[in-house]
């Protein structure tokens, strides 16, 4: 059997990873979006490092962009076989790769419109998109959703297990069964590794044993600050900027999952009291879409979540929270001084709304921009959280006058002690490991730290690597 790594090898983003029996079957593991800027993260978008056509299943972790946002354009060059998936991610799949779609149609159209301008002759630098609103329908109907705890099989001779990964809704890590050679070997893929005691979401299972793992290590190098301090630094926050300052705060949020957790945080304040009597604004129409399809699967919902839903039947709504699906609504939140909290996408600050909020909002010192979790380093999110004094946005240079504030506890990544506890059960079976996922100086720390714990035969693969196992 052979592992190629395809994406998320050495950085963060295009998690998928290609398995290859003997016999030729082949499976992959997520088909993520490469994110960020750059001629490079367009090309890596555009090249496949296996054939579609000669693909036998694919295996989806959760619906995170980075984890499944190529899968149309994998339908569309040809894959053949089916999405297996558990029933939520399935369901976040059908609104998170149609706003996918028609981000990928604005973007390539706002670049060749720059590169008409500049070059009125030549036309070789032009984009079409990777896929459009079409091509999400037949990627549809390929997914198959499967109950967490439940080995199903997905070949003769591959067996495939999903547990819960406290990620996201529907998050899951994915341990295969794969009998070859008359062998059995056990491979682990641990997803996204979500963390203890958050909000909504029941807490990370660990995998079975296995015999290999392929392990993330986004958080390898930190650990994140305990939840009750985050409750009272995030309500400070909203108090400096908003009574105090008399500013907006704008949180560059993703719109599954981080999204859902902040407005159910701010939810429970309202309800106890503890929240300014200030506006809060979801400005997603995605965010709206993937909020609805939370409560179409209480299934994934820990037990604080259910007791709450006992006092407050809506647990993603109040009386000063508005979801704004239009762009005239959205707008209009540029043109108010009127002090408020905005939620808005993506959270890297990348593309979506929020791209419009930091340009029209960074050099306003009243305001604050709350970055509340990871960020590729080339992306806005990313250059504001390194302290850039300046940033460029839609090709106007912009100084950073307002406050850049960073809580990395609102994660839905685990830190590398939670991510310890998530494998600490595999170090008497584990023969070897394979971190993706990660910067790669994060991943020499988290490398390190294991080694510390008592692990061994850890390797970081870049991306192409192929093993042998």
């Amino acid at each position: 059997m052979k592992i190629k790594f395809c994406g998320a090898a050495q950085f963060v983003t295009g998690s998928s990873h290609l398995i290859e029996l003997d016999n030729g079957f082949k499976i992959l593991l997520d088909c993520g979006l490469f994110q960020g800027k750059g001629s490079m993260i367009w090309d890596w978008n555009n090249e496949w490092l296996f054939k579609p056509s000669e693909l036998g299943c694919m295996i989806l972790s959760h619906a995170h962009i980075d984890h499944c946002g190529r899968i149309p354009k994998l339908v569309k060059d040809g894959y053949p076989g089916p999405i297996h998936s558990t029933h939520a991610t399935r369901s976040l799949c059908a609104v998170m790769l149609l706003d996918s779609a028609k981000i990928q149609e604005m973007d390539v159209a706002w670049h060749n419109q720059k590169i008409l301008k500049k070059r009125k002759r030549d036309n070789s630098s032009l984009r079409n998109p990777l896929y459009v609103s079409d091509d999400i329908g037949p990627a549809m109907i390929r997914f198959e959703g499967h109950p967490y705890e439940v080995w199903e099989k997905v070949h003769p001779d591959v067996q495939v297990l999903f547990r819960d990964a406290g990620h996201i809704l529907g998050s899951a890590s994915v341990t295969l069964k794969i009998n070859e050679n008359g062998k059995e070997t056990i491979l682990g893929f641990s997803g996204d590794i979500g963390r203890p005691d958050r909000p909504i979401l029941r807490d990370p299972s660990p995998m079975p044993q296995v015999d290999y793992l392929i392990c993330e290590s986004t958080y390898g190098d930190r650990v994140h600050e305990a939840t009750p301090e985050q409750s009272e630094q995030f309500l400070e926050v909203i108090n400096q900027t908003c009574v105090v300052k008399r500013g907006k705060l704008i949180i560059p949020a993703f719109s599954l999952g981080r999204t859902q957790e902040i407005v159910y945080m701010l939810d429970k304040m309202e309800s106890a009291g503890l929240l300014p009597r200030i506006k809060v604004y979801v400005d997603s129409p995605l965010a709206v879409n993937v909020t609805h399809i939370f409560g179409l699967h209480p299934e994934c919902f820990d037990k604080e979540i259910n007791e709450y839903l006992l006092t407050d039947s809506n647990p993603f709504g109040f009386n000063n929270l508005s979801y704004v699906k239009d762009v005239a609504g959205s707008k209009a939140l540029n043109n108010s001084d009127e002090p408020c909290i905005i939620i808005s996408a993506a959270g890297m600050m990348n593309a979506g709304r929020v791209k419009h909020h930091l340009f029209n909002n960074i050099e306003n010192p009243k305001n604050t921009f709350l970055i509340v979790g990871y960020c590729s380093p080339e992306t806005p999110g990313g250059i504001l959280r390194a302290g850039a004094k300046t940033i460029n946005v839609f090709d106007e240079e912009k100084i950073v006058r307002a406050d850049i504030k960073i809580m990395d506890s609102f994660s839905a990544h685990g830190d590398k002690n939670e991510m310890y506890d998530f494998i600490a059960n595999q170090k008497s079976s584990v023969k070897k490991i394979f971190l993706v996922h990660g910067e790669l100086g994060t991943q020499k720390s988290f490398k390190y730290f294991l080694v510390g714990k008592g692990f061994e035969n850890i390797e970081i693969p870049a991306k192409g690597d192929t093993v042998s196992i």
